[in-house]
Order: structure tokens, then sequence, then C-alpha cells
């Protein structure tokens, strides 16, 4: 859902924000709209908009996204499945899958990594993992929406599928949590903020999570669309 506040500061406008919807700063992206500045004649403002998470997959540009939060969440604890497909539509989507991959023009041998109640998780082999994966996951994102879209396609919307190559999925994580706390170290150091590459809801959202609670730093989204961007910003007394 979207929402817009109107505040005399851009803080005010997000506190008016998540008091309302009882929401934590995590929670939502927040947009700037319009800014005002105070002058002779006019108040300053600030006019914002507000994306909460459960927005994205309504959208359909990032139904990946989601899976991939959940795929974070239980990976470590999770048991290997039989890598062979079971049941018709496991085969007909391993098959879907490879016939995609290899149109492109690469070879890939995919299997079955987890099975959960509501949740599929292939494993792909390729020597072609890492154009598999691509800038920061978006090929992988891509196959994989592909793969949800036919999954309903075969009478399963209630299937989360989640495609994973070379545990990118984990080491994205690892690679966003260092980079979160490298990046509130320098803005803390040199008192001025920095923007972050463009980045997923989900990869938006670790990076919120992890600087939720260092002192002296905050952080906001910037932008439009499904791949935004996070300001990490110094908020300690000058």
């Amino acid at each position: 859902m979207t929402y817009e506040y109107e505040g005399k500061t851009e803080k005010e406008a997000i506190e008016m924000a998540a008091n309302e919807l009882g929401l934590e700063r995590d929670q939502f992206d927040v947009e700037i709209l319009e800014t005002q500045k105070n002058s002779l004649f006019k108040k300053g403002y600030v006019k914002i908009r507000i994306h909460t998470f459960d927005e994205v997959e309504k959208k359909g540009n990032s139904a990946s996204d989601d899976d991939y939060e959940e795929n974070m969440k239980e990976n470590h604890s999770r048991i290997v499945a039989d890598p062979l497909p079971q049941g018709e539509f496991e085969e007909k989507l391993i098959e879907f899958i490879t016939n995609v991959i290899e149109k492109m023009g690469y070879e890939v041998k995919v299997t079955v990594a987890y099975r959960e109640e509501k949740k599929l998780g292939l494993k792909m082999e390729s020597s072609s993992s890492s154009i598999l994966i691509g800038r920061k996951g978006k090929n992988l994102d891509a196959i994989q929406l592909l793969a949800n879209i036919y999954a309903g396609r075969l009478g399963h919307e209630e299937i989360r599928v989640i495609l994973d190559t070379e545990n990118y999925r984990i080491r994205r994580e690892e690679s966003l949590v260092r980079l979160a706390y490298n990046t509130a170290d320098k803005v803390k150091m040199t008192r001025k903020s920095i923007l972050l590459e463009p980045m997923n809801p989900f990869e938006r959202r670790l990076i919120h999570t992890t600087l939720n609670d260092i002192p002296d730093v905050e952080t906001k989204s910037e932008g439009e669309g499904v791949y935004k961007q996070v300001r990490v910003i110094y908020k300690g007394i000058c």
C-alpha cells in the first residue's frame, strides 16, 4: 500500500507516518515527493509517499523478493531434500526452467534443494552460473519470476519457487550486511550521507534492519520503482 504525508520537516513527516500506520522504520520505504523551504511568504514543508512492503508482490514486478526473504531466514536450518523431482508438477517445472536456460544458450542441471509447505527450492548447476546470476542477482530473480508464473499456470499458485545457484542468496545477504556496517562507519566518520546502489525491496529492508539500532545513523529509501536506493544519514549531534 502507499500513503502520503506532509510535515514541516522530513523527520516529522516520517514520524507521523510511522505512528499513524503503526509501523517500525524498517517496515516501509520513503519517497520524497516535494520539498518547500521556508521563505518570507511561505512556510516550509516536506511531502512524502510511504510504500509498505506488502505492496511489492501486488505490483507483480518482483515476486521473488518475498521468497528471497523467507529463504534467508530458514536456509541454515533447512534439510536437504531428495534432488530428484517427485510428481508431475516438479518434473514439468524443472523441464521448463531447463528449457528456458538452454534457449538462452547455456547448459544447466536443475535439481530439488528442499521442499517445504507451499515452498519449493531448486538448485541450478551450470558452468555459466555467473551469467545466470547476473549483476546483483537480477538474472536469477528474472528466471525465478518466470518459474513462479509457470507454477501458477500449472495450477500451483500457492507454491513459491525459489531458485539459487552457487549459494548466491546466502553470499549476497552476507555481502549486504558487511556493506551496511562499513557504510555506517564511514557516515559516522565523515558525518556525510552515503547513497547505496539500487536494491530490491528485501535487500533494502535488510540494510534498514541491520542499521536500525546503530547509534548516530538512520536510513531512508529514495527513488521510484522496485529498485530504489538506500541513503545512510548521520543523525548525531554535530
